[in-house]
């Protein structure tokens, strides 16, 4: 039996992303697409050549069809269950790249109904202020808002509801059960939404002229998506393709940064003296005492410290090379390591903040994808029902 766990709604345990890609049947970002990425954008994005985006469904495709002209749009988004923290931001901050390497639209899906469906303690009030709190800090990640439409679930069903049709329609209980695991106690709103978040995936072929759709997304999300792939070829559209992101540790052992463990997070909205608070006490790979740590050095390679410093807050790989020998040989102590990270996130946040507290209602209005496209001029509706 596995020491860990992944599905789109727990991540828990030391997880093996090897054995993750024989699982979920996806295909590692070899040094070869390393290349092909470099070839099109001039330069291997740092989540890519870190490794930490690391797996991927027809990257390949989206790359050679971008050289010859051909773009693709971008589809993610967020499930509002609470207020956003890093490990939430990471995927999205990658997605923002891609937007500006493959100068094209993204989709930005809020999935307000599956957190209202999944969570029996999540009342409809609460849903909604955290879904419009996180669209907030989506967009102030650095959006750019004429390629943005913003999908939240309740508002906009108009435009996925007939895809979404058509995709349920090829979608049987069986699958659903062996994908996701469902069972006869789960009801029969998360059945049905399997279909709703797979039609972000083929909408964007009814609003522009674009030939893939890349879904940039941690690896927990890859359940929805090898569902959406199945369909896409019974309702004659392209299959979605991916790029698979690694899981932010939490600032525990073993444990995913999850709001559901609120001190395995640093959440967007932390001051600087939370963030202190919690980094001093992070899982890290140092010796229990400074003579030891000098003696023996530390193991960087299991600490969540570093990882921090891997994942966002050193962008500079020489000097985040230099910071892990300097660990190993010793030379560098738990406490300085934490300190640094602790100005690090917290100028990081504190910039972030600013820029959410300057966002407007109107700023969210406009990325809206009501206001930004009608629906019967884009398609007649039964040309969406396949």
């Amino acid at each position: 039996m596995e020491d860990f766990e992944v599905t789109p709604w727990k991540a828990s345990g030391d997880i093996n992303y090897e054995k993750l890609i024989k699982k979920f049947g996806v295909s590692p970002i070899t040094d070869s697409m390393k290349q092909l990425i470099k070839d099109v954008f001039g330069e291997i994005p740092l989540e890519v050549r870190r490794g930490i985006f690391f797996s991927h469904r027809d990257l390949d495709k989206v790359l050679k069809d971008f050289k010859e002209g051909r773009k693709p749009y971008l589809y993610t988004g967020r499930g509002p269950s609470g207020p956003m923290h890093i490990g939430h931001a990471l995927p999205l901050i990658f997605t923002r790249k891609l937007q500006e390497k493959f100068d094209t639209f993204v989709l930005l899906q809020f999935t307000s109904d599956e957190k209202f469906l999944y969570n029996p303690e999540l009342g409809p009030e609460q849903v909604y202020n955290y879904t419009f709190d996180n669209i907030r800090d989506v967009l102030a990640l650095g959006f750019d808002p004429d390629k943005t439409y913003v999908i939240e679930d309740f508002r906009h069903i108009k435009y996925l509801y007939q895809i979404a049709v058509s995709v349920a329609k090829r979608i049987t209980y069986s699958i659903v059960r062996a994908v996701f695991g469902f069972t006869n106690e789960t009801n029969i709103g998360m059945l049905f939404f399997a279909s709703i978040q797979a039609a972000p995936a083929f909408l964007g072929y009814f609003m522009d002229d674009v030939y893939n759709c890349l879904i940039p997304a941690a690896i927990d999300q890859d359940p929805y998506w090898r569902v959406a792939r199945d369909v896409a070829v019974k309702i004659k559209l392209p299959k979605p393709t991916q790029i698979h992101g690694k899981l932010l540790p939490g600032l525990k052992k073993d444990v995913k940064m999850s709001s559901s463990v609120p001190e395995s997070a640093i959440y967007l909205s932390d001051d600087r003296k939370r963030v202190k608070k919690k980094l001093m006490n992070a899982f890290t790979g140092g010796q229990p005492t400074v003579e030891l740590q000098r003696k023996k050095g530390g193991n960087p390679s299991i600490c969540v410290v570093f990882d921090y410093y891997k994942f966002l807050f050193e962008e500079d790989d020489k000097a985040l090379k230099e910071r892990y020998e300097r660990c190993r040989a010793g030379e560098l102590l738990c406490g300085e390591c934490k300190m640094d990270l602790v100005d690090r996130v917290s100028r990081f946040l504190e910039n972030h903040q600013k820029t959410k507290a300057s966002i407007k209602d109107k700023d969210i209005e406009r990325v809206m994808i009501d206001n930004k496209i009608d629906l019967h001029s884009l398609v007649n509706e039964f040309k969406m029902l396949r």
